[in-house]
């Protein structure tokens, strides 16, 4: 197996050891090391590779989410707050490596003639090439798992766009068959195997999904196609129950990590000012019950938040708990919460957006049911439920509905997903009362990222020239 992932393996060795090059020996004495898996079984990769489906959300949500200003850093000009250039080589690895372990399980799908791990490994490939692409655009697929190339060409962002849809419509069609001679191992599948009746059919609800999201995420181009984007939602899931996720920690949920980490006062997980005050009611007028399940009240007994860019407005030493953080009460960030992929709420905010200008009546519904879903997924009561349901600046009727109201709604249905960048960059980021951070760095909103240094210290003749990280990717044009 680590003959056949040489490119990723070497990402990960040169960035942390500073190596030059990846020689044959350096692999021969791994092969030589008897508690090292040589021969790696359908089972052993679905458990490795659905795994790191779940780390990824986290490593490339925690990229993300002070630019979507979920997080504030409780220091004044924190680097992501700020735009400031950041190396992030380790996520760049760990998503190839994430890809190269699916595209084990793929290839040893094939010579054992299991459909079923094929669509589960197309699948997971494509959702971590999709965030590579939406973190920097260009990349390296189509020549990355070449095991006599160290040095893959760059395909261009829309090229990887368009792979990522190719095996996700490869992932439907090999998880539509039902006679696959290799049937999926429940026990080593951490998304979906708690319901072995329906692993199949909720990875196929999954592969749906992404392409929902992917067919949405062109929004601004000419190939945006709602009737597509609803056809995608139809076939995709039809509850919470059906939502992809990945429960299985080696100590706790991440965000609950960085929750303790922060009740210890080593700072973190810090909510932003602009997500506090859209749940409080300073924003809309409404106080959204969510707030009480997504953090906890300051010792003053308010909500709070910290202002990106500013730092804490609070005690100096920031070691009084008088602003709001990411929770460790909390349905999304307890030591036991899953890390959310995908969700059936987002899938209704994506149909009400697509149904927007051809069905008013769909889209209205789907905006009221994905409130619904996303407010039992964070287990309001049915009575707050109810109530911020029946507000009239939320049940606006169908015809009064508008994109902004439905990706206002999303924007907390998404909290703490790497899908919540995308949005932002297609919205513009006008979401009510959003500014450029205090001490920005840059003169407008980022829209990519700078290419991780240990890339162009093993690739870099073939990795594209930086651009200002405010210039939008293909699909943000």
């Amino acid at each position: 197996m680590q003959k056949n992932i040489k490119y990723a393996v070497c990402s990960a060795l040169i960035a942390i050891l500073g190596l030059q090059s990846c020689k044959d020996s350096y692999f021969d004495k791994l092969a030589a090391n008897p508690n090292q898996v040589t021969v790696p079984t359908l089972p052993s990769l679905l458990a490795t590779s659905t795994a790191k489906a779940g780390i990824n959300n986290y490593n490339v949500a925690s990229v993300i989410v002070p630019y979507v200003q979920y997080t504030a850093n409780p220091a004044a000009s924190g680097a992501g707050d700020t735009y400031q250039s950041i190396d992030f080589s380790a996520t760049w690895d760990a998503l190839y490596f994430a890809m190269a372990d699916a595209n084990e399980m793929k290839k040893l799908a094939i010579s054992q003639g299991s459909s079923e791990y094929k669509g589960v490994a197309d699948v997971l490939i494509a959702y971590n090439l999709i965030m590579v692409n939406d973190l920097w655009g260009n990349a390296p697929f189509s020549q990355a798992f070449d095991v006599t190339n160290f040095t893959p060409k760059y395909d261009s962002g829309q090229e990887i766009y368009n792979q990522s849809m190719a095996l996700v419509d490869e992932a439907i069609a090999e998880l539509a068959k039902t006679n696959a001679t290799v049937k999926l191992s429940p026990a080593n599948d951490l998304i979906y195997g708690a319901n072995a009746a329906n692993e199949r059919a909720n990875w196929l609800k999954f592969a749906y999904a992404l392409k929902a999201r992917l067919l949405n995420k062109v929004s601004k181009t000419s190939a945006y196609n709602p009737t597509a984007v609803l056809n995608a939602v139809s076939d995709s899931f039809a509850s919470n129950a059906d939502d992809a996720t990945m429960g299985t920690f080696v100590i706790r949920n991440f965000w609950a990590s960085v929750a303790i980490a922060n009740a210890s006062q080593s700072l973190g997980g810090w909510l932003s000012e602009q997500l506090i005050d859209q749940l409080n009611g300073t924003t809309y007028g409404v106080v959204d019950p969510r707030i009480a399940k997504i953090t906890d009240k300051t010792i003053n007994n308010v909500y709070i938040g910290t202002v990106n860019g500013a730092g804490n407005r609070g005690t100096a030493g920031n070691t009084t708990k008088d602003e709001c953080y990411i929770s460790i009460n909390s349905p999304w960030t307890s030591a036991t919460s899953p890390i959310f992929i995908a969700t059936y709420a987002e899938l209704k905010f994506i149909e009400a957006e697509a149904a927007l200008t051809t069905n008013r009546t769909r889209a209205y519904a789907a905006y009221l049911a994905a409130i619904g879903a996303n407010m039992d997924k964070f287990q309001v009561a049915a009575a707050d439920k109810a109530i911020y349901l029946a507000d009239p600046r939320v049940a606006v009727g169908e015809a009064a509905l508008t994109k902004d109201l439905i990706l206002k709604e999303k924007y907390v249905a998404t909290y703490l997903n790497p899908e919540a960048w995308n949005d932002a960059r297609r919205y513009d980021y006008k979401y009510k009362d959003f500014t450029l951070p205090v001490n920005a760095v840059l003169p407008d909103f980022i829209r990519r990222l700078d290419y991780p240094q240990g890339e162009r210290s093993k690739n870099g003749a073939n990795v594209p020239a930086d651009v200002p990280r405010t210039t939008k990717l293909w699909w943000d044009q």
